[in-house]
Order: structure tokens, then C-alpha cells, then sequence
């Protein structure tokens, strides 16, 4: 077992802290980067974290976690709601998946409130901020330990 956990963040998620604190937040990828690895080390796990602002390097990560990581957290971002591609390579990945939102997608614009992601992710948290992350990382390390430290 790898002990690895990927973190995948879709488009525009490398200007968190800058793009629209007042939706996002002012916490960076750095920041989401470590409050993972907090929340993954008491469970004996690591995390790799990874942006892109192409849909198909996402695809490819997906992919290439399938022999390398345990589990997959992911913020699509806008992708959440066009990505069928992203959708079919998640179903391709046999561990837990967990999906995340900083903001309440379902409190936003109409075109937000449904994603492709959710039909496959094991957990869907939403509206937290970058606590959403962390909540994420825990509810993964607990569904392939099946205990909580």
C-alpha cells in the first residue's frame, strides 16, 4: 500500500488567496498543501498535491494514481459541472474519492449546483472553506483505515 493520498485541484485554484477572497478565502495552495498534511499524518499517510488549469493533465494524474496512490481528494472547480472526461477516469480509480468545494455551490449560480464528480466521489464536502480539505483527508484516511485516531 502506497500511504499516499492525492490532492487534485482543477482550474484557477493556483490563484487561491488572490482570486475573489471574499468567495475563496485568503488561504493559498500552499496552505491547503499543509493543512492535509496535518490532517493526513496522524493516520500515517502523506499527500501529493497537484493543480492544473487543464482538464486533460487532470485526466492524466487520475490515471497514473490508479498504480501510485490509496485514495484521490479533489477540488475540479469549474470542471465539476462540464468534465464527463474527468467523470470516466475517476471511475476508473478503484480507491475512495472525496470532492470538494470551498464555497456552497448550491447556494451560487444555477450552473453550479450539479456536478459530474459527485456521482462518483465517496464524499462530497462543500461550503467550508479550506477546512473542507482537511474534513476531506479525514473522511478518506478513515474510509481505508475504517477508524479515526
Amino acid at each position: 500500500m502506497t500511504k499516499t493520498i492525492l490532492i487534485l485541484n482543477g482550474p484557477n485554484l493556483n490563484m487561491l488567496g488572490a482570486r475573489q477572497p471574499e468567495i475563496y478565502g485568503s488561504e493559498t495552495l500552499d496552505d491547503v498543501a499543509s493543512l492535509c498534511a496535518e490532517a493526513a499524518a496522524p493516520f500515517g499517510r502523506k499527500i501529493e498535491l497537484r493543480q492544473s488549469n487543464h482538464e486533460g493533465e487532470l485526466v492524466d494524474w487520475i490515471h497514473e494514481a490508479r498504480d501510485s496512490c490509496d485514495a484521490i481528494v479533489i477540488n475540479p472547480g469549474a470542471y465539476s459541472h462540464t468534465s464527463i472526461a474527468i467523470l470516466d477516469a475517476l471511475n476508473m480509480f478503484e480507491g475512495p474519492v472525496a470532492e470538494v468545494h470551498l464555497s456552497n455551490i448550491h447556494a451560487r449560480e444555477e450552473f453550479r449546483h450539479s456536478s459530474y464528480v459527485s456521482g462518483r466521489a465517496d464524499a462530497v464536502i462543500v461550503g467550508c472553506g479550506t477546512a473542507g480539505y482537511r474534513f476531506a483527508v479525514q473522511r478518506i484516511c478513515a474510509c481505508l483505515s475504517d477508524a479515526v485516531p
